[in-house]
């Protein structure tokens, strides 16, 4: 009998491919149930090894024994003619449809079925009784289930300095979800307060105000990557779906394309086209990117540089990659912006790489932000930044940059309540955003509502007890409460020594120690002119020294301080307002029509 014949009789053929579907099956239920279970990565990778050492013993046993009645027999002790090989063949060949049956089911379920889950209604979360939330004047509660958060994908790469790689994946996946108009999206800042926290899923979402959760893990090895991903919905903890990716690094940004158009199917968003696509680039690049990326958010001066170097390198592998241009853009303007390379070709660097960045995706809303940004703090162009500014809402309508820039903007041409709309907006979309609060909290202060904007910059402090210019800022408030002791105490526990020493000079002022304050004055003219000159015509103008306010307002404006774009509303300024020098002054800034439209305003409400 030929061996073709005799392995056939002996049904090991059917049995490989029985085991063959089988183990397919277990892997894929590895792959679904893993993630929910919370099992680490190699759990499937064992799986998968034990399943392959499997195959060959399978097809040894279907070869060297056969089932009889009596059991399981080595097929040499068994009669020929008493074999029941033929009624195994037919066991074998009902395994085998009904496995391909039920890997037919999963792949269909997979592909086509698995984003029609039933609309969930969500029990609303009661509200969110922080300070902070109370300050933004939301209602904090979960009215819509089209919400959530992406939670910092955990690292689990044997090199944790792969920790930029993993952050970077996260914030790519939120950016695209983030571009969908009916999803609210919780900003990066807010989300990744949570990172390296054991903490549970509904009390995150409280926190953040979201009915969903997306999480996971990534490890990279090589130019092999494993993410693993799940979505969960948040007041019950349940598990809406999951999913694992093993790939080649190339295809990175088709995993974040589908996470995200996942995301779209299962919470049913009904999208014009499908979610956003990743800007694809070579993946050197990408990784340069994202260490520039992780460098830029720690905003150190030796970290920039390090971002500077990052977005280079990338820049020099793909000159095409817009992306990457935005960050050497930021990074331009905050070097320039904290004196460490020059003012004006570091800003004017800044811009030509963020308008580099909109050459190549004009739908890039943190560029048009940025734009919007060095158009309004360096130019003084408000007609320009005003136009860019709509553009960045237009193409990211929940980017906390834009929602910041634009309350900003408002906020110097003294339209306060658009401003404040504005900030809130941006406190509610990344609640736990530092930048947000503080800027809220400044845009209280210029409107007047200074008890608001201490309770705001309080919040902000409980959160991040360390955050520079906050202590400083409630600080000068509490001077122009007339609360000295307060003030100096708070001036005291502020980190940035320049801001430190303006707001102990406003104190010391308010407790009549003069001697005290001029010492602090003088420290800082000789330390930091270069770049408070705006906050040293305040400190004058506090003393009702107008004539040499005007001249470090004068100073100000030759320096082009950002500062200035606080005048409008600048409670330490009242008393200039009524000097001759003032509207030619702000006709000189291009702030006269805003600042009588202000005034209008004013007199209106009183």
């Amino acid at each position: 009998m030929s061996l073709l014949k005799e392995l056939k009789r002996r049904n090991v053929f059917k049995v490989a491919a029985a085991y063959i579907v089988v183990g397919w099956l277990i892997m894929q239920a590895g792959d679904t149930m893993a993630p929910a279970l919370n099992l680490p990565v190699w759990v499937n990778s064992l799986l998968a090894f034990f399943l392959v050492l499997g195959f060959p013993l399978a097809v040894f046993f279907a070869w060297a024994y056969e089932m009889t009645p009596d059991g399981i027999k080595k097929e040499k002790e068994i009669d020929r003619s008493k074999s029941i090989t033929h009624l195994t063949s037919r066991k074998l060949d009902f395994i085998i449809i009904g496995a391909l049956a039920s890997a037919l089911l999963y792949i269909a379920w997979d592909k086509f079925l698995s984003g029609m889950t039933p609309d969930l209604e969500l029990a609303q979360t009661p509200a969110v009784t922080e300070p902070a939330i109370a300050a933004t004047g939301s209602a904090q509660q979960i009215s819509d289930n089209k919400s959530i958060a992406v939670l910092p994908f955990v690292n689990v790469s044997s090199d944790p300095e792969q920790e930029y790689f993993s952050d970077g994946v996260t914030e790519e996946i939120l950016n695209l979800l983030a571009n969908i108009p009916q999803l609210k999206v919780t900003s990066r800042s807010s989300a990744f307060s949570f990172k390296g926290q054991k903490i549970d899923i509904p009390t995150v979402a409280r926190k953040l105000n979201v009915a969903h959760i997306l999480e996971g893990s990534v490890r990279k090895s090589g130019n092999h990557v494993r993410i693993t991903t799940q979505l969960i919905q948040a007041d019950t903890d349940v598990h809406m779906w999951s999913a694992s990716y093993d790939r080649e690094l190339d295809d990175i940004f088709a995993i974040q394309d589908e996470i995200a158009q996942k995301v779209v199917n299962v919470l049913k968003l009904r999208l014009v086209g499908d979610a956003g696509v990743s800007r694809q680039t070579d993946t050197s690049a990408y990784a340069a990117y994202l260490q520039g990326k992780y460098f830029l958010r720690q905003g150190r001066k030796d970290a920039l540089i390090d971002a500077h170097d990052a977005f280079r390198q990338a820049l020099a592998i793909d000159p095409d990659y817009a992306p990457a241009w935005v960050g050497l853009g930021k990074t331009l303007r905050a070097q320039a912006n904290l004196d460490e390379i020059d003012l004006i070709s570091g800003t004017q660097a800044a811009r030509e790489a963020v308008l580099k960045a909109l050459q190549l995706d004009e739908l890039l809303a943190p560029a048009w932000a940025i734009l919007s940004y060095i158009q309004y703090v360096y130019d003084w162009d408000w007609g320009a930044a005003s136009t860019t500014i709509k553009t960045a809402l237009i193409h990211g309508p929940q980017n906390t940059d834009a929602l910041i820039t634009a309350s900003a903007l408002a906020k110097t041409l003294g339209q306060f309540e658009e401003a404040v709309e504005l900030a809130k907006k941006a406190v509610d979309t990344d609640p736990l955003d530092a930048g947000a609060l503080r800027n809220l909290g400044e845009i209280y202060t210029q409107a007047g509502k200074l008890d608001l904007a201490v309770q705001t910059f309080e919040h902000a402090l409980e959160l991040y007890p360390q955050i520079d210019r906050v202590p400083a800022k409630i600080s000068v408030i509490r001077s122009v409460q007339g609360r000295g002791e307060e003030a100096l105490h708070l001036a005291q526990l502020e980190n940035v020594r320049a801001f430190q020493l303006e707001a102990i000079a406003l104190a010391y002022l308010v407790l009549g120690r003069e001697q005290d304050a001029t010492q602090a004055l003088e420290s800082l003219i000789d330390n930091f002119h270069r770049v408070m000159a705006y906050q040293i015509a305040g400190i004058f103008a506090f003393q009702d020294k107008p004539d040499e306010s005007f001249a470090w307002l004068e100073t100000a404006f030759e320096q082009r301080d950002g500062g200035i774009t606080y005048i409008l509303g600048d409670p330490l300024l009242k008393s200039l307002h009524n000097d001759s020098r003032w509207e030619p002054y702000l006709l000189k800034l291009g702030l006269l029509d805003y600042w009588k439209i202000l005034q209008q305003k004013q007199s209106g409400s009183t």
